[in-house]
């Protein structure tokens, strides 16, 4: 979770927020950079938490243009004020300013990094942090934004596969609430003063339809109540982590999303080992994309890797690769070229998981068509039943 501290360093007072399990936690660490902590409190989920989250740092509009300024031959400092004079969001220029001001200091980029972590992640300093060693910043920044592009294409895959059931199922949802809750009860108006014996779906209809005219405000209340408690429900982290822990557990979906995790581990452990990051540090830091089972297997897999075992051997040994992954990563320490071959690993698996979307999709999309279609059609036939009976005794 988030802290925010106000802090006082340097005769400057300081509002820092860090990502803590706790209070103390967070005083701990800036109390570690030098800070004098004043105050630390939890933001709250409120209008205000949800406006500082879109106004977000932009991390990779600054990583390319920093390497823009950096290939015209500006100088790392002179880059990085040049951004912050051009900055017109006070939050990115506050921040940049305080980027500056820590280079001015004699830090490195990635120790001032370190000053602001909520707009300069873990991965992103150790990634400019094994930059120094070699002197290849530039390059550095290049792979970044490489991995965040892949990450971002790969998420748009999928979003854009979804979309069309998302509309699908909310029109489908949209219309069968319209016939329950206007049309229906019109007809069980009509079919009471009718008086004949009606069919039982037309009876179930004519229920509903009686219910809703007596307890129409009730029912409504009722329903805005329960959606409201979905949403908050469904938008729990623990009730996420719940639904999937459950989706694992369905053979086909479940192996799925392993790839889908692995994926991502993969490409940032290779966009780190191409940095220069060691083995072991980088598996650390690739661990949090991991579900909890999966980075249980990873530590263990870490320790078989401290005491000698080869990378691939130790990710075959705990379930962290598939076979042809494995061999691959077998290719990548016999030629010494382990952090592109794990990008390519982590290629294959988002080909793997693009073609099972599309398949999943194109099998869904006319199942929940006719789902869709036989509901409605039902309502509409439960309807009209009496009137084509009636019509036909009138024959």
């Amino acid at each position: 979770m988030q802290f925010q501290i106000r802090a006082f360093a340097g005769g400057k007072l300081a509002i820092l927020t860090y990502e803590a399990p706790d209070a103390d936690d967070a005083s701990r660490q800036a109390t570690a950079q030098g800070y004098t902590v004043l105050s630390v409190q939890r933001p709250s989920n409120s209008g205000g938490a949800l406006l500082r989250r879109g106004a977000k740092f932009p991390l990779i509009l600054f990583s390319q243009e920093l390497l823009a300024l950096l290939e015209a031959g500006l100088s790392l400092v002179e880059s990085i004020e040049a951004l912050a004079e051009k900055e017109s969001k006070p939050e990115t220029k506050r921040v940049l300013a305080g980027v500056v001001e820590q280079l001015y200091e004699g830090r490195t980029l990635s120790a001032a990094m370190q000053k602001f972590p909520v707009e300069f992640p873990d991965l992103y300093a150790a990634t400019v942090r094994a930059s120094e060693r070699t002197g290849d910043l530039p390059q550095a920044l290049q792979r970044y934004v490489a991995y965040q592009s892949q990450m971002e294409i790969v998420k748009k895959k999928i979003t854009s596969a979804l979309i069309y059931p998302v509309i699908l199922l909310g029109t489908g949802l949209l219309v069968t609430v319209f016939l329950l809750g206007y049309v229906v009860p019109s007809f069980s108006s009509i079919y009471a003063d009718l008086g004949t014996k009606l069919p039982l779906m037309s009876r179930v209809l004519l229920s509903w339809g009686q219910l809703l005219e007596a307890n129409g405000p009730a029912i409504g209340i009722g329903a805005a109540t329960s959606l409201v408690l979905l949403i908050w429900f469904f938008g729990r982290e623990s009730t996420r982590s719940w639904l999937l822990a459950k989706l694992w557990t369905i053979p086909a979906f479940g192996e799925k999303v392993r790839i889908y995790q692995l994926a991502r581990f993969y490409r940032t452990l290779g966009m780190l080992l191409q940095g220069g990051t060691p083995a072991v540090t980088a598996l650390n830091m690739s661990a949090d994309l991991l579900q909890a089972g999966l980075r249980d297997r990873l530590q263990a897999a870490a320790s078989r890797i401290r005491e000698g075992i080869a990378l691939s051997t130790a990710m075959e040994e705990f379930g962290l690769t598939t076979p042809v992954a494995q061999r691959m990563l077998a290719v990548g320490e016999r030629t010494g070229r382990m952090g592109e071959m794990t990008d390519r690993v982590a290629a294959f698996y988002d080909e793997e998981i693009a073609r099972f979307v599309d398949w999943f999709t194109r099998l869904f999309e006319p199942l929940l068509m006719a789902f869709i279609g036989i509901v409605i059609g039902g309502i509409v036939v439960a309807m009209y039943l009496p009137i084509f009976e009636l019509a036909g005794s009138i024959q």
